[in-house]
């Protein structure tokens, strides 16, 4: 099954020309990746044994950036030493992307294309050592079938990192009403409150697809800092799992 949502794309499609424009419609994501990455960072090095201090800690480790956008993430990565894979179904990202990259000079493997794409492809199956799916799960049809494709991607004894809001009353006073209607950090009707995904729902799609939770960590806004931390505690709006595929 193709967990591509259509009207998904298409509503992202429109301002995929402005991904790396921090003041633009992806302000959101620039102001999240710093907390993002750090997460990232810290889940791969303890998993894998690597040292989080080095410039180089992702050195000859295979990398799925699922959705990767004009490749805020993929970059980064890349930058550490992984062998990065980004798709997205938006046409115009992986373009966005790819001009990005090669201007910067990394060398990254960029694809238009999805999760079902790639399972079409069985030499693309258990070839990744970490994969990413950020801000995605709440944008696909079929939550449980892409969490499936995720772990299918995803090598023996790897990691799945996903991050994504929780369904709450909080998560709705926050992220749609004021996220889209006061502050209008994002346009309009960037997300369904309905799809949004509790721990407890995204927890039950990776244990069916064979995968074991690690950590929940929620990322929250503080004021007196002025950028987002991540949280032991809170994960009302949105969190990170990042999940383990044995051996």
């Amino acid at each position: 099954m193709n967990t591509v949502d259509p009207k998904e794309i298409q509503n992202f499609s429109k301002d995929s020309a402005h991904w790396w424009d921090t003041q633009g419609p992806f302000a959101p994501l620039h102001r999240l990746n710093p907390v993002r990455l750090g997460y990232i960072k810290e889940q791969i090095c303890s998993h894998f044994k690597r040292d989080e201090r080095s410039f180089s800690s992702l050195t000859g480790l295979r990398l799925l950036d699922i959705g990767c956008g004009g490749g805020l993430i993929s970059e980064p990565m890349a930058r550490l030493g992984a062998m990065v894979t980004g798709i997205d179904a938006d046409a115009q990202a992986i373009e966005v992307a790819r001009a990005h990259a090669e201007l910067h000079g990394l060398k990254i493997h960029y694809q238009n294309s999805s999760t079902s794409d790639l399972l079409t492809k069985k030499k693309q199956k258990s070839s990744y050592d970490m994969v990413l799916a950020l801000e995605i799960v709440e944008h696909v049809r079929e939550p449980g079938s892409f969490v499936e494709e995720c772990f299918e991607l995803c090598a023996p004894d790897g990691i799945v990192i996903f991050s994504t809001l929780n369904r709450t009353p909080a998560s709705y006073a926050l992220g749609i009403i004021a996220a889209e209607h006061i502050l209008r950090w994002v346009p309009r009707d960037t997300h369904d409150w309905n799809k949004f995904i509790k721990p407890s729902e995204l927890g039950q799609y990776v244990r069916a697809a064979g995968g074991i939770c690690q950590d929940i960590r929620g990322m929250v806004f503080s004021p007196l800092k002025g950028q987002f931390v991540l949280s032991r505690s809170n994960v009302d709006v949105n969190y990170f799992m990042c999940c383990h595929k044995p051996a």
